[in-house]
């Protein structure tokens, strides 16, 4: 497993230089960088500029993960939808161009009025389409656990078993609500084997999910994707970087 972190919180006022700096001091090994931050990696960049974004994280030892968005596919209105399938395809393309591996998109609960079974299908189509396109380009629809219903790991595995598609993953999102009977083993079970190569964890100190045994549970899949720290944010980011780096590898030893 490699440590990185989302600039939704941590990150997010920092430009390119700036962040992989950063990441490289505290021993971040990868980004998924959030799109409208102010890194400002985003569909807008020229070839020439994606080629000097990609050259910047070939220079140093932190690695380009993939482009973090917004993108969801629940909305009752199609039109729309195809939009949002038709802004997936831009990332892939920028995720590509960079040397990222994956776009995370996400569903963001169901559609007002639309039974629920119908928007599980049409969630799970659209990332199909986006899957197909991504394969040829090398990039995985990293599908976040996210949103009101839909972030019920049960409810993701009916969209990943309508998506069927080897390209269309999951990204765990450690939310409140996945432990049973004292345990993640169940919720993670339903998901496990279309894990794709990222994980958002939050704040490892926080006692109500059980960070030890989710660790656990990655080495017994023999995970070594990213574990990208999305935690809330801090006056201190460099000091607690480090902490997080020195507590994240002494959690998930084997």
């Amino acid at each position: 497993m490699k440590l990185g972190i989302v600039t939704y919180m941590w990150g997010a006022e920092w430009d390119l230089p700036t962040l992989i700096k950063n990441c490289a001091l505290t021993g971040f090994e990868g980004v998924e960088l959030r799109t409208t931050h102010k890194h400002g990696v985003e569909i807008s960049l020229s070839k020439t500029e994606r080629a000097e974004v990609r050259k910047r994280f070939a220079d140093s030892p932190v690695k380009f993960v993939g482009p973090g968005t917004a993108c969801e596919y629940q909305n009752a209105d199609h039109g729309i939808v195809q939009q949002q399938i038709e802004l997936t395809k831009k990332f892939v393309e920028l995720s590509a161009d960079i040397g990222g591996t994956g776009v995370k998109v996400r569903p963001n609960g169901f559609a007002k009025g639309v039974e629920q079974n119908k928007t599980i299908e049409q969630i799970g189509l659209s990332l199909r389409e986006c899957a197909k396109f991504g394969e040829g380009f090398g990039q995985e629809i990293r599908v976040e656990v996210h949103g009101n219903g839909t972030a019920d790991p049960a409810v993701m595995q009916k969209i990943m078993q309508v998506a069927n598609h080897p390209k269309v993953v999951v990204c765990w999102n450690s939310n409140p609500g996945e432990t049973v009977n004292g345990s993640l083993a169940h919720s993670f079970g339903l998901l496990k084997n279309k894990l794709g190569g990222t994980v958002h964890i939050h704040d490892l100190f926080d006692k109500q999910y059980p960070y030890r045994e989710l660790f656990k549970l990655l080495r017994d899949q023999d995970y070594k994707g990213y574990c990208l720290s999305e935690s809330p944010p801090t006056t201190d980011p460099i000091r607690v970087m480090h902490y997080y780096r020195v507590l994240f590898d002494e959690w998930t030893k084997g």
